[in-house]
């Protein structure tokens, strides 16, 4: 086999064998970390091919009211709603836990709520809304309907769930019970759109 020409032997043996030492030290020292790279690709491929984990369910207002958990207005109120209101120059907001605001004195008295949030919107120009939702017996659906078309209320009574809804002059009043919650509210010289609705949509989900 012809040389080639400035290779010189007695260098290139000792490199040679240098070079087969350090990629013997390097797979000697890798070995440990084998068992680890396996058990990782094994992880990797597990994980793409097992079902995604499920999503928790939050608790719906509604839920929460029942449980007597902490509650909040921002809870009731779907995005768009509440920017609407928070967003009115001159608007104050005062959450408590308040009896429901209505003009039929008696139906309050007769439903014995235990309210689980009240929020009183005023405006500084004048008016404002309020908004409870309190705990009510089962039974409440029924005297309430009896009780609030007996003042002028427009009621419809559908499925368990009834809702009722009068306009005197700038007040609007509205109601919903379902089961053993009572939705009010008090709108007065301020008026959002669907805004019962928007409401009862957002507290049972």
């Amino acid at each position: 086999m012809a040389r080639i020409g400035g290779r010189s032997s007695w260098i290139a043996v000792p490199v040679g064998l240098l070079c087969a030492a350090v990629v013997a030290a390097l797979i000697w020292l890798a070995l440990p970390m084998v068992p680890v790279a396996v058990n990782w690709v094994g992880d990797t491929l597990r994980a793409a091919s097992s079902p995604p984990p499920p999503t928790a369910v939050e608790a719906t207002p509604a839920e929460l009211a029942i449980a007597s958990r902490t509650l909040d207005c921002r809870a009731i109120y779907p995005d768009s709603l509440w920017s609407e209101l928070t967003w009115r120059a001159g608007v104050l907001l005062n959450q408590t836990a308040g009896p429901p605001a209505t003009a039929v004195t008696p139906l309050a008295d007769a439903l014995l709520p235990s309210p689980r949030l009240t929020c009183a919107w005023r405006l500084e120009s004048g008016g404002g809304i309020v908004t409870t939702l309190a705990v009510v017996a089962d039974d409440a659906a029924t005297i309430a309907d009896a009780a609030l078309r007996g003042q002028g209320f427009t009621c419809s009574l559908q499925e368990g769930v009834l809702r009722c809804v009068r306009i005197l002059g700038d007040v609007i009043e509205e109601h919903t019970v379902r089961g053993d919650l009572w939705l009010s509210s008090m709108e007065t010289k301020w008026h959002p759109e669907d805004y019962g609705p928007r409401i009862e949509a957002q507290i049972w989900g």
